[in-house]
């Protein structure tokens, strides 16, 4: 252990919670452990962890307490019984959870007197400890700059800002931004696979693609802080008919149009409220008021 590296108690030791445990002993930080169902600490335990014999004693061990457990239930059992423990010291949160939930937590962590963080880890376990990935941190910004060396150990951490729900917020907006693009991408190889083009084919053409769509994002971003999409690039009539090809060539090869035609049909409200002449950009106004546009 490095005598620089402050100490960290890590309760919660699925897949996630023992990677990040594990990184932050490879790093050289003094780690406590605990976790429900003692086995899973053993393995951690005999590659230099300290095995706690409860939470209130794991939280005892270190300034700094990360959690992450199956959802924000569990964690307040967990914690509930010991959160004077918690007194002067931090909590990093990185359980799943809403922004809802994360404001709740604060307020508990404000009545027993600690500080706050909530936090999302954006990649799955083999991803942390990488430089290149993101862990979102929202809450207490003292907290938050008092453990950023340690925080850092696990990934690059950013803070959104105080409000502690906006760290879950960006993470389900980020997740949707995924799940969006990964069936896109699936759809389009599924379209092309059916006249015998390989995925490992047609995917790096897409990647090369996608770098070319997020110059899009840029230049749409602060229309939609504006509120006014100039159609200079590519009008939403433009891209209607253009979406109609895409749903012709699909359907001609029997695959599954329900993504496509459901942006088709944003598309066609956009219009029908008058932004057919403005740029995509202009499709915002029909997600955020859907009820005016129906």
């Amino acid at each position: 252990m490095h005598a620089d590296r402050p100490a960290v108690t890590v309760i919660g030791l699925g897949s996630m919670g023992s990677a990040l445990a594990t990184v932050l002993m490879e790093r050289g930080h003094p780690t406590t452990v605990w976790n429900r169902s003692a086995h899973k600490a053993r393995s951690l335990a005999d590659r230099g962890a300290l095995l706690a014999t409860s939470p209130e004693e794991a939280i005892a061990a270190s300034p700094l307490t990360i959690t992450c457990v199956l959802d924000h239930e569990a964690l307040h059992a967990l914690l509930d019984p010991v959160a004077g423990a918690l007194a002067g010291k931090v909590l990093v949160n990185l359980t799943s959870g809403s922004p809802e939930q994360a404001h709740e937590a604060e307020a508990w962590a404000r009545s027993h007197a600690f500080d706050y963080l909530d936090g999302a880890i954006m990649t799955t376990p083999p991803g942390v400890g990488s430089a290149e990935t993101m862990f979102l941190y929202s809450g207490s910004h003292a907290a938050f700059e008092a453990h950023r060396p340690t925080l850092a150990s696990l990934g690059d951490p950013l803070h959104l800002g105080t409000d502690p729900g906006l760290a879950s917020l960006y993470d389900a907006a980020l997740l949707g931004l995924m799940w969006s693009t990964m069936t896109g991408w699936l759809h389009g190889t599924a379209l092309v696979g059916a006249e015998k083009t390989r995925a490992t084919d047609f995917t790096p053409v897409a990647i090369r693609w996608l770098t070319a769509v997020t110059g899009f994002l840029t230049t749409y971003a602060p229309q939609v802080d504006a509120g006014r999409y100039p159609g200079d690039d590519a009008t939403v009539d433009v891209q209607i008919a253009a979406v109609g090809h895409l749903i012709h060539a699909a359907a001609a090869r029997g695959i599954d149009n329900a993504l496509p035609e459901l942006l088709k049909s944003a598309m066609e409200r956009a219009r029908a409220a008058g932004h057919g002449s403005d740029s995509y950009a202009s499709v915002i106004e029909i997600l955020r008021n859907p009820a005016d546009h129906g």
